[in-house]
């Protein structure tokens, strides 16, 4: 039998009619859909299913949206054959994860990811940072870069995605004097990347500080399985720490090289993608080769993990 990890994936998936043919076909998946325009009071099913894309990419419609379509996702896979012994999520999916493993209830996961997209949108847009992909290095060393670029800015790692395969985040000046360095020290591909903000560097403070309040008034329940959290990589089920881990995840670099390689030490051999994309899956064959990989993103996905149960 194989271990099952669930993997929730971020920002940076969505795309215009994502969960529609979901929405067609399943009754509980429209039900969801519904009752998230109702928690929201806003429309986000029409932009989920009709765009335009410059709407879905605003960062506090992307994240509800991509939260959505994977909670329906999980849900339509109830009775399967495929049941989690363990979930992760890339960000934003920390939280559709925390769902499945019933940390969170749908309706608070909703909302937490609402406001998170809102004040995660105004942080970028009150102070004007920027993110840059470094391919080709070693964690150590693009932790060195990041440290001597800043004396022209703030600037840290983001995403530790994969192996020789990093995200750099933080203030424009920082970002690009630390893109600067790794072009000198052999970086095989440096790029600036189309963002609304520095996610998960210390511009995202008033973000964090916002989502704080939020956190405290949310109830937080201990998780029925293991969820491996993006700040240390490690596995959490205890509410309490839980809570503090999504705290500090705002301005914490993702760790999932680590999750994953985490999560196979412990015995998980597949790994299946839960809502929109193909990213979580391309980056788990560079970390754990041989691994078994899938997702469920569409209709015509989820009745073939059905018809294997």
């Amino acid at each position: 039998m194989s271990t099952i990890v669930f993997l929730f994936p971020g920002q940076g998936s969505q795309y215009v009619g994502m969960a529609r043919d979901i929405a067609e076909h399943d009754a509980q998946a429209r039900a969801t859909i519904e009752a998230a325009d109702r928690i929201l009071g806003t429309p986000l099913s029409g932009v989920l299913f009709n765009g335009p894309e410059e709407l879905l990419r605003e960062t506090h419609n992307t994240q509800p949206a991509i939260f959505l379509h994977s909670t329906i996702v999980a849900q339509a896979l109830t009775g399967s054959s495929f049941k989690p012994s363990m979930v992760a999520g890339h960000s934003l999916g920390e939280y559709s994860a925390l769902v499945a493993a019933g940390a969170l209830s749908f309706e608070d996961g909703l909302r937490l990811v609402r406001l998170r997209g809102e004040l995660m949108q105004r942080a970028g847009e009150q102070q004007k940072g920027t993110m840059a992909a470094v391919v080709g290095l070693s964690p150590e060393a693009t932790e060195e870069i990041c440290r001597e670029a800043s004396t022209a800015g703030i600037v840290q790692p983001a995403n530790f995605n994969s192996p020789g395969q990093i995200a750099i985040s933080g203030s424009v000046d920082g970002v690009h004097k630390a893109m600067e360095l790794a072009r000198t020290k052999g970086a095989k591909l440096v790029k600036e990347l189309v963002v609304s903000g520095a996610f998960h560097s210390p511009l995202m403070q008033s973000a964090r500080d916002g989502l704080r309040s939020a956190l405290d008034a949310t109830t937080i329940y201990d998780a029925r399985i293991p969820v491996y959290a993006n700040v240390t990589g490690g596995p959490v089920t205890r509410g309490p720490e839980i809570r503090e881990l999504l705290y500090q995840q705002l301005t914490s670099p993702v760790r999932w090289e680590d999750t994953i390689r985490n999560m196979a030490r412990d015995g998980a051999d597949a790994f299946f993608e839960i809502g929109p994309g193909k990213v979580l899956q391309g980056l788990v064959k560079r970390i754990v080769p041989g691994a078994r990989t899938g997702g469920f993103d569409t209709w015509t996905d989820i009745t073939a993990g059905r018809s294997t149960a």
